[in-house]
């Protein structure tokens, strides 16, 4: 199938995307993971999905989920590390090691391999993800689903304060402090004698950015989420819609958009999702492009590592987006989400057994709009969303076409 005619309309298609997420930020409630405004954008879409890209499966699935969790953990540790501090000052440092090292264990399940470690400690709600899929005019000999979460974060004020550099600088000061008191606690317990009263004094500067830690998010101002991820969701819906728009029908590959929520709360629609779903789609090779945050073109990267760089991501499914982006002429990165970067739902999908890969367009060195009041529906890039569905059209093109299966 040549689908270069779809390929030229990346402009009208840019438009269309800031159109529609223009319409549901303004039209909708902010959409925390497990709010009500997060399922409104998912039935919204759910009925582009069915109207305006002639889908013939479309469903809105719901999923329990403890979303305060994921920054929650913040609480638990930096609350441990604290009373450490406290307690090695009244000369118990075994009472210091387990605290602190309790609370980087909670940090390192919870954030860093988004566990779910203190979930039941925090209210319950309902998230939600469409499922939509479009048959071909034959016999489904494969499948290529586009992913993109429609909830959006919570803020981040430091980032919005001060940018990356300064959020990224005070959480590693704050825990770097941990690591200091662990390290003079350790010293304490191997020699009781050691004198640590100036070092111990010292250390009491990373107090203020521990405890200022206890405020990395601010759960009462929801961000609008243009770029992040509405941008990822209309990837898939402008491709969908381009293709009915000018009356083209695949033979043999099933196109889908999956939409799972509360990917800001820990990947956790993308993994209910994948529960969900299990076995249901190994008949036919299944490729999954999972976008996040469509924005600058200079950064359009396809992630061949994801969720903190510990999960990997199939490689020919990466590989064929790389080859496409080439093949046009964009400018295209090879690269991961690195440790402290969080995750794409690439990640959820791959653990799942799923062949998926990440596609994000945003500087990993982060930048103000990200996850604050700045990630606006005109603050998003025409150019940034152009690229990446002229790329995405070529990687339906080839891959119905037979590649990477």
């Amino acid at each position: 199938m040549d689908l270069s005619s779809i390929i030229a309309k990346k402009d009208w298609a840019a438009k269309y995307m800031v159109k529609e997420i223009t319409h549901i930020i303004k039209k909708f409630e902010k959409r925390d993971p497990g709010s009500k405004g997060e399922l409104q954008a998912c039935e919204y879409m759910a009925k582009v999905l069915k109207k305006d890209c002639g889908c013939d499966r479309v469903s809105v699935e719901s999923f329990e989920e403890n979303p305060g969790s994921f920054f929650g953990w913040l609480y638990f540790t930096l609350s441990f590390v604290l009373a450490a501090i406290v307690f090695f000052f009244l000369n118990l440092p075994i009472v210091s090691v387990l605290l602190i090292v309790a609370g980087l264990a909670i940090a390192m399940l919870q954030f860093g391999l988004y566990k779910k470690t203190v979930d039941k400690c925090f209210p319950q709600k309902t998230g939600h993800n469409v499922t939509a899929l479009k048959k071909p005019t034959g016999e489904v000999k494969r499948r290529i689903i586009f992913n993109g979460h429609p909830d959006a974060a919570w803020e981040w004020p430091v980032n919005y304060a001060l940018g990356g550099v300064g959020f990224e600088g005070h959480a590693i000061i704050g825990f770097a402090g941990a690591f200091y008191y662990l390290i003079l606690s350790i010293i304490k317990l191997v020699n009781a004698n050691a004198d640590l009263k100036t070092a111990s004094l010292v250390g009491l500067i990373f107090v203020p950015f521990l405890i200022g830690l206890y405020f990395m998010w601010n759960k009462h101002r929801i961000v609008d989420g243009a770029n992040d991820n509405l941008s990822g969701c209309y990837m898939g819906i402008a491709i969908l819609k381009a293709l009915k728009d000018e009356g083209i029908e695949l033979e043999n590959t099933e196109l889908g958009v999956v939409l799972t929520g509360s990917e800001e709360a820990g990947l956790r629609g993308a993994k209910a999702w994948c529960e969900a779903h299990k076995g249901e789609f190994d008949d036919v090779p299944t490729f999954i492009y999972s976008y996040d945050t469509i924005f600058d073109p200079k950064y359009l990267m396809v992630n061949y590592r994801d969720l903190n760089a510990t999960v990997k991501a199939d490689k020919d499914v990466s590989d064929l987006f790389m080859e496409s982006a080439n093949e046009l002429g964009i400018k295209i990165s090879k690269g991961m989400v690195p440790p402290l970067g969080g995750a794409t739902d690439s990640a959820a999908f791959a653990q799942a057994g799923f062949r998926a890969t990440g596609i994000t367009g945003l500087n990993h060195k982060l930048e103000n709009y990200y996850h604050t009041r700045r990630d606006t529906f005109d603050n998003m890039n025409l150019e940034g969303l152009a690229g990446c569905f002229a790329a995405s059209v070529k990687v339906l093109e080839k891959f119905d076409n037979g590649a990477k299966q």
